[in-house]
């Protein structure tokens, strides 16, 4: 047995053959062999039938109690696997790890780079991407609670790795235990010197971060939620201060901050996962013990992730130009750049590899022109090539 808990306010928090999966397969499958797997997780995978390569991943953690059978029948994420055409890796948690099933978001061992549980679920990552062709550049991570709280810990001990994340009833990372109850007075910047912490000298860009809570949770107190805006608006450099507010279906209001951060509060649900049964494309999900008759969550993560964006089958080609400042040029659209590997996309905006400058919407419309300076490092050079 590698650890188990033995606090006795972390048991309150109740939220909870070799398989090679082709991409012809369809259904929630058991994968082993995945890599060296320090923190001793399961990992299982759902690939839509005909899924082809470089599509987007998201990575689904179940919270304390569940496993990934669970969060797959109940999230809704199976919906928008087929949809929107995703791959999803669910992260299993075992008894023998944490006797409830917890992600152990609060042990040093396993939440730090390059070991434990957050390098298992990295090494799932890199599995999906080898042997289902998922996109490097479009990957994801998202939770209940436990597994909210795990999200935080991959965002910040991989931000390479993740596009964008989505922490429902989470807790900040490196906080261990405490928050769980019980409000912690800190400073944006100390939340951030946190996340920093995780990657000193890190450089590249961070993940976009939507935090859900519902307003009535009494397993973890919703001041995490500010908390967790606090944390994430710093490290990603906006204000804490609202940008936009807008009202979302089942009482839900959402907080906007410099496009890069959301704070969803969903009025009068306790602790779980937002859900909203039905055939609808923004429902989602069956109810039951912390899945919530609300909204449906992983619909609005997904949009504000930038998957529920219809991808144009066509895209324009362009060749390179001399550039007389070293290096060639490109000038297409930023949908044909990504396609090409001088970009990426994130949240429905398009980024130049290396440099990461920031090209406006991800789309056939906007056009720019990319210098390449070094080994995949492109610059915007509009009006210098």
């Amino acid at each position: 047995m590698r650890k188990k808990i033995w606090s006795v306010a972390l048991a309150a928090l109740l939220v909870t053959l070799v398989v090679t999966p082709a991409r012809a397969a369809a259904g929630l499958t058991r994968v082993t062999g995945f890599g060296s797997n320090p923190g001793a997780l399961n990992m299982y995978s759902y690939v839509p039938s005909g899924l082809p390569s470089g599509a987007p991943l998201v990575v689904a953690l179940h919270g304390c109690t569940q496993s990934a059978s669970d969060y797959y029948g109940h999230s809704g994420w199976p919906k928008y696997a087929d949809l929107y055409h995703l791959a999803l890796v669910f992260p299993e948690q075992t008894t023998a790890n944490n006797s409830l099933s917890c992600f152990n978001w609060f042990a040093a061992a396993d939440i730090g780079r390059g070991g434990g549980e957050a390098l298992s679920v990295k090494q799932m990552v890199d599995y999906a991407v080898a042997h289902y062709g998922s996109d490097p550049h479009r990957v994801y991570v998202t939770g209940l609670s436990a597994g909210g709280a795990m999200t935080a810990v991959m965002l910040a001990a991989y931000p390479d790795v993740f596009a964008g994340g989505g922490v429902v009833a989470g807790l900040p990372y490196n906080c261990g235990t405490v928050c769980q109850y019980q409000a912690q007075n800190r400073t944006p910047a100390r939340w951030g010197d946190l996340v920093r912490a995780a990657n000193p000298g890190y450089g590249g860009p961070w993940p976009r971060v939507a935090i859900w809570y519902g307003t009535s949770d009494t397993t973890v107190v919703p001041a995490n939620a500010t908390e967790l805006r606090d944390q994430w608006t710093n490290v990603l450099g906006v204000s804490p201060s609202p940008t936009g507010t807008t009202s979302l279906p089942g009482g839900t209001t959402r907080e906007t901050y410099g496009n890069v951060v959301e704070l969803d509060r969903v009025n009068g649900i306790a602790h779980g996962t937002p859900v909203d049964p039905g055939s609808a494309e923004t429902q989602c999900g069956t109810t039951g013990t912390y899945y919530l008759q609300s909204i449906c969550s992983s619909y609005y993560l997904a949009q504000f992730w930038g998957l529920t964006t219809t991808t144009p089958t066509t895209p324009p080609t362009s060749s390179p130009t001399p550039s007389p400042t070293g290096g060639p040029c490109f000038t297409t659209s930023n949908y044909a750049h990504t396609v090409a590997g001088r970009a990426h996309q994130s949240g429905g905006y398009a980024y130049a590899n290396g440099s990461n400058q920031a090209m406006g919407l991800w789309n056939v419309a906007v056009t720019h022109t990319l210098r390449q300076t070094g080994d995949n490092y492109y610059v915007l050079a509009d009006g210098q090539c």
